[in-house]
């Protein structure tokens, strides 16, 4: 049964043993069983007659382990076998635009993509922060650490709907802790992401509680009130009562859960995106292998979420045996595996944007941590290389159909326009409607930070 009091112990976990955070965590998703009501198409479809409209949003895709540039999007033919590999490049419907041949889905919407073939100032752990805020987690940081990006949205602009978080994780936790997202840095917990997946998800199960039990919200809020007199008043409990109060709109409104449930999209949306276990990590350590995470996010995005983000398979093919002791690892039997099945899901991602007419308001950006090593080692793979990195763009209001940047003929090195982290999220930033030049916030300290690196600067070549 939900124990929604209870006396709490020094770690901030109550006598059963669920945190005040997971506790609040198992409402959100309380209406995912409500059996009838309207749909979400049906809410959306009243929307659009009503005028409301899906806010500016981000979906942010981390390839875990850090995805190969040239085998995917930078490849070099006329290198020495020892580095171009097996793949070849195929022609898009954008000249000069050429891909691996294992992606012919996405090459046919080349017109609605960019490629950043020069992603410079990859850190080169398998540490996923610089993914997620933009910072070189190299450099001195302020007390607390650095916000991730939609910690710093959530902050700046707050929910666009009250029933809607403004900032979603559907990532996976993973065994290996720098592949996790990090935390809040010193925005504190109150602005962290609403996270319905990952290890968590057992305690979202509502047993014993009926809907009339949840339809009975006066009693809901005295439970809540009893739980808020066994909470010291430390700087906790600001994130305690945004949490609450974003569990109550969650409760009085199915909309996030709807979108959460897959068995009301139509089965052939969802073949089309195609589906995996989540319960399988890849490699033990990786995020698993879900194409349907990326059909979540937009329907997460459509239930009025300003950024969701994901983590996606596991990129990090050394070659030889992986962590679970199988000669699988050898990069190119990986490719072939894993190719297929992005080039189905991402372009199904992209094609629905389009489609449904969020494509202007919701921008999407691919990537990993740092690129692969040009040589292919003697055990058949791609080692850790933080010189140059690549990315996949889409959506957004953004000028598509190009390639950004390049490097040098064994794809080591960054020739030409080298990006950095911090110049996509300043992107990022500005397609939401946040100044990145000029916006801060305060840290722990009350010294005003800048929300990126290289003070804001934008990608031209994206900007329309």
């Amino acid at each position: 049964m939900l124990t929604v009091a209870g006396p709490s112990n020094s770690r901030g976990d109550f006598c059963d043993g669920v945190s005040r955070r997971d506790l609040l965590k198992i409402g959100t998703l309380g209406a995912l069983g409500t059996a009838g009501g309207w749909s979400l198409p049906d809410l959306l479809r009243a929307e659009s007659v009503s005028g409301r409209k899906s806010p500016k949003s981000v979906i942010m895709i981390y390839l875990v382990g850090g995805p190969p540039h040239q085998d995917m999007f930078d490849l070099k033919p006329e290198a020495p076998k020892e580095i171009a590999g097996p793949w070849r490049p195929i022609a898009t419907k954008v000249p000069g635009f050429d891909i691996c041949e294992a992606f012919p889905r996405l090459a046919n919407l080349s017109d609605k993509l960019t490629v950043i073939r020069s992603l410079v100032g990859n850190q080169h752990g398998h540490d996923a922060i610089q993914v997620f805020n933009g910072r070189d987690p190299r450099k001195p940081k302020p007390t607390g650490g650095w916000p991730q990006f939609g910690t710093m949205v959530s902050k700046i602009q707050g929910p666009a709907y009250p029933e809607s978080p403004p900032f979603v994780s559907l990532c996976y936790t993973c065994t290996h802790g720098p592949y996790n997202e990090p935390g809040p840095g010193y925005l504190g917990m109150s602005h962290s992401p609403l996270r319905p997946l990952g290890d968590t998800r057992k305690d979202m199960v509502l047993n014993g509680i009926t809907l009339d039990r949840l339809a009975d919200r006066e009693s809901l809020l005295k439970s809540f009130d009893i739980l808020r007199r066994d909470i010291d008043h430390t700087s906790a409990m600001t994130g305690f009562d945004s949490f609450t109060e974003q569990a109550m709109g969650l409760l009085t409104s199915s909309k996030l859960a709807e979108a959460l449930d897959l068995s009301r999209e139509d089965p052939r949306v969802v073949a089309r995106y195609g589906t995996g276990d989540p319960t399988i990590m890849i490699d033990a350590n990786g995020a698993p292998r879900v194409p349907q995470s990326m059909l979540l996010a937009r329907r997460v995005i459509e239930a009025g979420a300003r950024v969701v983000t994901l983590n996606y398979s596991k990129w990090d093919w050394h070659g030889g045996l992986n962590a679970e002791g199988r000669a699988d690892n050898r990069i190119f039997t990986r490719e072939r595996e894993d190719f297929p099945i992005f080039d189905q899901c991402v372009s199904a991602l992209v094609e629905d944007l389009h489609q449904r007419g969020l494509a202007d308001d919701c921008a999407v950006v691919i990537w990993g941590e740092f690129g692969r090593t040009p040589k292919i080692s003697a055990r058949v793979g791609r080692d850790h290389w933080p010189q140059v990195n690549c990315a996949l763009m889409a959506g957004g209001s953004m000028q598509h159909g190009q390639v950004i940047g390049a490097t040098d003929r064994i794809a080591g090195e960054a020739a030409a326009r080298p990006v950095t982290f911090g110049e996509v999220y300043a992107t990022l930033f500005d397609h939401l409607g946040i100044d990145p030049r000029h916006t801060t916030i305060n840290d722990l300290n009350g010294r005003p930070q800048y929300l990126v690196e290289d003070t804001g600067k934008l990608i031209p070549e994206l900007i329309s």
